[in-house]
C-alpha cells in the first residue's frame, strides 16, 4: 500500500492577530472530520497549543531536549507531544528574553524533530504556527527550505497585520524566483469589523479568502477562557467546517506583494497620514539652525 501524501501547511501572521486561535479550532475541526492532524507551535511565546489544552502549557521541545541532554537521557515523543480529541500537538519553544536567537531555536527544534522521525510521521495535515512579525531566516524556514507545500496568512483590517501579510507574500515571491515551490493558499480574515481593508488587500493581490471570522463577543469570551468554538454542532461549527474544507483544497498560488504606498492606499488618508507633505530636513536643522564652519583636515601624502 502506498503511503498517503500529507500536507504540511505553515500559518503566518502578526503577533496577537489570532493565529493560535484559528489553528487550534482548525485542527480540532479537521480531527472531527476524521483527519490525522499534528499542530506544531513555532512561536517563542509557546502558546499555540494552550487553547487545545484549556490554558495548560505543554513542555517545549527545546527546553525538554536541553534538560534531557544535561542528564544523559534520551528524548522521546512522549516527552513533547500530547493529544486531545484526535489532535496531536507540540511546541518548539525558544530562548528566554535577551538570551539566544529565536530563529536559531526554530532550526534547532526542527533538527530535533528530524532525529525523532518527523519526515516519516503519518498524518494527513501538519500545521505549523509561525510568527510573521520578524524577518529572521529561522522563522522563514518553511518558505526558504520548502519545508511546507503551502502557506496561509492571517490578517485583519489594520495596517500592521496587513503589513505582515504583505511581507510573507513578498518572501514567497522572492524564494519562488530562486527556485522555491512554496505558494500561498489563501488568507483568513480575523476580527472582521466591516471596514473591509483586509478583503480589499486580498482582492488586490489575487489572494483567496479562506474564511472570515467576525469580531464577535461570544468568540472573544470563549477564546479568552481557552474554549474551543469549532464544535461541529455549535454556532461557529459551519464557519470552521468551511475553513477546514478550503484549507484542504486550496492550491498554492503566487500573489504579487504590494509596495508600501499601494498598501497604504487601502486605508483612509486620515488613518495613515497620506495628506502630509514630506519636508526635507537640512544640515542647519540638525545643528539647531547654525553651522560652525571648521577647517577641513587635509591629509598630505609624501612622494616616496
Amino acid at each position: 500500500m502506498s503511503k498517503k501524501e500529507k500536507q504540511i501547511i505553515a500559518i503566518y501572521g502578526k503577533g496577537g492577530i489570532g493565529k493560535s486561535f484559528t489553528l487550534a479550532n482548525l485542527s480540532y475541526m479537521m480531527a472531527r472530520q476524521g483527519k490525522r492532524v499534528l499542530l506544531i507551535g513555532c512561536d517563542p511565546k509557546s502558546d499555540t497549543t494552550s487553547l487545545l489544552f484549556e490554558g495548560r502549557a505543554t513542555p517545549t521541545i527545546i527546553e525538554t531536549a536541553a534538560r534531557k541532554n544535561m542528564t544523559g537521557e534520551e528524548l522521546t515523543i512522549s516527552d513533547i507531544c500530547f493529544k486531545r480529541d484526535g489532535v496531536y500537538a507540540m511546541e518548539l519553544g525558544g530562548p528566554e528574553v535577551g538570551r539566544g536567537c529565536g530563529g536559531r531555536g526554530i532550526i534547532h527544534g526542527f533538527e530535533t524533530l528530524e532525529r525523532l522521525g518527523f519526515s516519516d510521521w503519518d498524518f494527513d495535515y501538519i500545521l505549523l504556527d509561525f510568527l510573521g512579525d520578524v524577518v529572521c531566516g529561522g522563522f522563514g524556514l518553511p518558505i526558504s527550505r520548502d519545508l511546507c507545500q503551502k502557506v496561509i496568512v492571517v490578517g485583519s483590517n489594520d495596517l500592521q497585520s496587513l503589513y505582515v501579510v504583505n511581507n510573507v507574500c513578498s518572501a514567497v515571491e522572492y524564494f519562488r524566483k530562486l527556485g522555491g515551490s512554496v505558494g500561498v493558499a489563501g488568507m483568513v480574515i480575523n476580527k472582521e469589523d466591516g471596514t473591509g481593508e483586509a478583503q480589499a488587500y486580498a482582492e488586490k493581490v489575487g489572494l483567496p479568502v479562506l474564511a472570515t471570522i467576525p469580531a464577535n463577543e461570544d468568540i472573544r469570551q470563549k477564546s479568552a477562557a481557552y474554549e474551543i468554538v469549532a464544535d461541529p454542532d455549535g454556532p461557529w461549527g459551519p464557519l470552521f467546517g468551511e475553513l477546514a474544507t478550503n484549507v484542504a483544497s486550496a492550491p498554492p498560488i503566487h500573489p504579487k506583494s504590494l509596495s508600501q504606498n499601494e498598501l497604504l492606499s487601502l486605508f483612509k488618508s486620515g488613518d495613515v497620514g497620506r495628506d502630509v507633505t514630506l519636508v526635507p530636513a537640512t544640515q542647519e536643522d540638525m545643528h539647531g539652525g547654525k553651522i560652525e564652519v571648521r577647517p577641513s583636515l587635509e591629509i598630505v601624502y609624501e612622494t616616496p
